[in-house]
């Protein structure tokens, strides 16, 4: 994953993949944080905030979880890429970078709390996140986050793991590590 300024030196025949682009992902979680988050800035473990990111990057998946909680998901709410164990699906490490990424921009807080983190926008990452929910480019995206917490949001780290273990685990429990997950 690289940042927008690293790509803009890279040769242009060779196509810029938005899944490699460090900003598109830190706005993804601003976003997230700002529409569902507790009091739309925060979330309360990493575990949480990495489920609930995995529903909203892949949205035939949080049909299936929808479903699973007796309440309708649209699948095609965004679009959706293809996957690869523990890259990019629900234990994706990349949050560190990400995470990191946005404290050092003064967006995100995170703190210890018991045996978890607390991650927290700043006043500064709610001004950001605002001015990303009012532009139109993210309206799908947006509607689908609210969605996810209205099913999802309300359900601990830990419980949002096990559904995801419980749902789909032929999908993501069996796989290899590196395996794509279609």
């Amino acid at each position: 994953m690289k940042r927008l300024r690293e790509l803009a030196d890279a040769p242009v025949s060779r196509p810029v993949v938005a899944e490699d682009v460090m900003e598109l992902h830190a706005a993804r979680l601003l976003l997230l944080f700002r529409h569902c988050g507790t009091k739309g800035a925060r979330i309360d473990s990493l575990t949480k905030m990495a489920k609930l990111d995995f529903f909203v990057r892949y949205p035939a998946f949080f049909a299936v979880a929808a479903a699973a909680e007796g309440k309708a998901g649209n699948p095609e709410a965004t679009d959706e890429s293809r996957m690869v164990r523990y890259r990019y699906g629900p234990w994706d490490e990349r949050y560190y970078q990400l995470l990191s990424y946005l404290e050092a921009h003064g967006l995100l807080v995170v703190s210890r709390k018991g045996a978890s983190f607390q991650l927290e926008l700043t006043d500064e990452g709610v001004r950001v996140a605002e001015e990303f929910t009012e532009n139109s480019s993210f309206e799908r995206l947006i509607g689908h986050m609210k969605q996810v917490k209205k099913v999802l949001g309300g359900k601990s780290g830990t419980r949002l793991k096990n559904l995801v273990y419980e749902l789909f685990h032929r999908e993501v429990g069996e796989r290899s590590l590196g395996e794509v997950i279609e």
